[in-house]
C-alpha cells in the first residue's frame, strides 16, 4: 500500500500558492541547453562522428571489393582492426563535438579547442549542482 500522505501535503501547498509551478517550469529550462548551442553541437557532432562512422562502415565494403576482384589478400583482422579504429575516433568525435561547441553568441573557431576547458567546467558544475539537489 502506498503512502499518500505526502502528495496530499503537495496538493495543500500548491492550493495555498506555496508552490508555483510556473517557477519549477521556469528553473527547468534556465538549467538546459539553449537551442542555438544544441544545435552548434549537433553540428559537430554530426561531423565529428558521422565521417569517421562512414570511413569504418566503408573499410568493409572496400575490403571485400579488393579481395573479390582479386586485387590485394587482406587479412579479416587487419579488416576489423581498421573499422574498429574508425569506429572508436568516431565515439572520441562525440565527445569533441560535445566540448567543444562555443556557448557564446558568435560561433568560435573552426575547431574549438579553446572551447574544451570551459566546458568541461560546466558539465562539472552541472553535475556538482544536481548532486547537491
Amino acid at each position: 500500500m502506498v503512502n499518500q500522505s505526502g502528495f496530499k501535503k503537495i496538493e495543500k501547498e500548491k492550493g495555498k500558492g506555496l508552490i508555483d509551478k510556473t517557477t519549477t517550469k521556469k528553473k527547468r529550462k534556465e538549467s538546459g541547453i539553449p537551442k542555438h548551442i544544441a544545435n552548434r553541437m549537433a553540428r559537430r557532432v554530426l561531423f565529428t562522428t558521422g565521417i569517421p562512422t562512414i570511413c569504418g562502415m566503408s573499410v568493409f565494403i572496400v575490403s571485400y571489393i579488393l579481395i573479390t576482384k582479386g586485387i590485394a589478400e587482406i587479412a579479416p583482422t587487419l579488416t576489423l582492426l581498421l573499422s574498429g579504429l574508425f569506429f572508436l575516433l568516431g565515439l572520441i568525435g562525440l565527445s569533441y563535438g560535445i566540448l567543444s561547441a562555443s556557448w557564446e553568441n558568435n560561433k568560435g573557431s573552426f575547431l574549438g579547442i579553446e572551447n574544451i576547458r570551459p566546458n568541461i567546467k560546466r558539465m562539472k558544475e552541472a553535475f556538482n549542482t544536481k548532486e547537491n539537489t
